[in-house]
């Protein structure tokens, strides 16, 4: 034991040491502000991060400083006046100390979520060999999100900016890659990607959880969670887990089919489906870095909730554009391409529900945009390899609307129904040049029916530019008509621009999913 005297020896060298140098806070930025990041062109932009308490920082990029105090929680903030592209900046940040970002690019920023199909990288998709050749681009920035969800708001994010090359892009974001490509090589400026999609991801975790609970038609939905949330609380699930566990194994030492492996009740805590866990994880941490706008491709898991997604598709991209606070920033989606069994009779399909919920928020919000795959999809496999084709129909909106260069990118729409007897003339708006018959002489993917509300095949024929006459001698009086409603319909007809007319029905009768919350 020290004797008392050299304890007070010891605590005066700390009390000294403390006093000579107190704890120091480095001024900090998040991982989003790294060395080759892509600064959103022509617009203001946030730089922000953490020091000490009221401690002066000093921020400075191409001719601009400007000075700032955190404040009593650490934070702060700047807003740099709009930078135009040009040779690569440094930007340099000074507190109580100094920390420097290089080879730093002014261009064209945007945002690529959802789930899989979203993720699904470059070198999983189709030619995969051939596009990784030409790769290797300076002008083209890429940043992979990852975070586990939480339902608690997260600062900061895992990852960094790396430049175009095979490596960086063979593990990236397929749709986001192709869609960031093509409006590189159009515009001729740089252009930085954030792929922060989550494989399978609900809709709802990517929403803030209050406002989830503030509407009745998630009642249900936020039922059930708060249910398994105190079961988690409890240790009820892990109980549960542990014996379903126990019994697996058993099964597997038996040698009998265990049958799949017991999910640990934490995965689904931290997961890709509980409400807000990917909006506190995965979208606060960018907000707000300047972006112009976002692109989505998800919807296969609220498919069975199609109904609902009527409301929360919209209640998403108006959270992120409230959160963001840059406007209705472009939001641009990919509806659900085919998938599953064809069948051979008309009828219900969730997925065709989830289809026409994406299509109705084109009405709800403006500054929106869907690209329509119903052509590329394939029966066997949710992940439909033609990732090409998708990233240019999503560039073809942004190079459209965003940059005013004279492309088509709307798929032709339902506009409106006529009866004429024993036939109805079905017309349609945004359709270029005309519409045209692919692949087949005669139509295909139309359905009647009459007030039964049995559907049937139904003959189509083009009669105008825009009109298609549809009939049936089994519907003598047919009240109502579909197209390409189905899982994985067989549909053929496009505009003269290549873009396949947009899956729709005319009727309001209750889907099949109307009654799942």
């Amino acid at each position: 034991m020290l004797k008392t005297s050299t304890v007070q020896v010891a605590l005066a060298i700390l009390l000294a040491i403390s006093t000579a140098n107190p704890c120091v806070a480095d001024v900090k930025l998040p991982n989003i502000f790294s060395d080759h990041m892509v600064l959103q062109r022509d617009q203001a932009v946030p730089i922000w991060g953490w020091a000490d308490a009221d401690e002066e920082v000093t921020v400075s990029i191409a001719d601009q400083t400007l000075k700032t105090k955190a404040d009593a929680d650490g934070r702060w903030r700047v807003d740099l006046a709009p930078l135009s592209v040009g040779d690569p900046l440094t930007l340099v940040v000074e507190g109580k100390n100094r920390l420097e970002r290089n080879d730093i690019l002014v261009g064209e920023v945007w945002v690529c979520s959802g789930q899989s199909n979203m993720g699904w990288t470059v070198g999983a998709s189709f030619d995969a060999d051939l596009h990784l050749l030409t790769t290797k681009n300076p002008q083209l920035r890429l940043l992979t999100v990852g975070n586990q969800g939480s339902q608690t708001p997260i600062d900061d994010i895992d990852g960094t900016w790396q430049r175009s090359n095979p490596k960086n892009v063979e593990q990236f974001s397929a749709v986001g890659y192709f869609f960031g490509l093509q409006l590189q090589k159009t515009l001729g400026v740089p252009v930085g990607l954030i792929d922060n999609a989550w494989g399978g991801s609900s809709c709802e975790a990517w929403i803030r959880r209050d406002l989830l609970d503030a509407d009745p038609i998630y009642g249900p939905l936020m039922k059930r969670w708060k249910a398994m949330e105190a079961n988690f609380e409890s240790g009820q699930s892990k109980a549960n887990y542990e014996k379903a566990l126990a019994k697996w194994k058993q099964k597997k030492k038996d040698g009998k089919n265990p049958g799949r492996t017991p999910r640990s009740p934490e995965v689904a805590m931290t997961g890709q489906h509980r409400p807000a866990n990917l909006f506190n994880a995965r979208t606060l941490p960018i907000v707000p870095y300047a972006i112009r706008g976002a692109i989505w491709y998800q919807g296969e898991s609220n498919a069975s909730r199609a109904f609902q997604y009527r409301e929360m598709f919209p209640l998403m991209i108006q959270n992120w554009r409230d959160t963001w606070g840059q406007g209705d920033f472009p939001f641009y989606w990919v509806q659900l391409a085919d998938f599953r069994v064809e069948e051979p009779l008309p009828g219900d399909s969730d997925w065709a529900e989830l289809r026409e919920a994406q299509t109705m928020t084109l009405d709800r919000l403006s500054n929106t945009g869907e690209a329509v795959i119903i052509d590329l999809g394939e029966g066997n496999d949710i992940h439909p390899r033609k990732k090409f084709d998708v990233g240019l129909r999503l560039a073809r909106w942004a190079l459209a609307h965003d940059y005013q260069i004279d492309v088509p990118c709307q798929s032709p729409r339902f506009d409106s129904l006529t009866q004429d007897g024993g036939k109805l003339l079905v017309s349609f708006k945004d359709c270029g040049k005309g519409l045209h018959k692919h692949d087949y002489s005669e139509i295909k993917g139309f359905a009647i029916a009459g007030e039964d509300k049995k559907w049937v095949w139904a003959d189509a024929k083009l009669v105008s530019k825009n009109q298609v006459e549809v009939s049936s001698e089994a519907v003598p009086s047919p009240v109502a008509v579909r197209y390409a409603w189905a899982n994985n319909p067989v549909c053929n007809l496009i505009s003269k621009e290549g873009l396949p007319v947009t899956p729709f029905r005319s009727d309001d009768w209750p889907g099949v999913t109307i009654e799942a919350r």
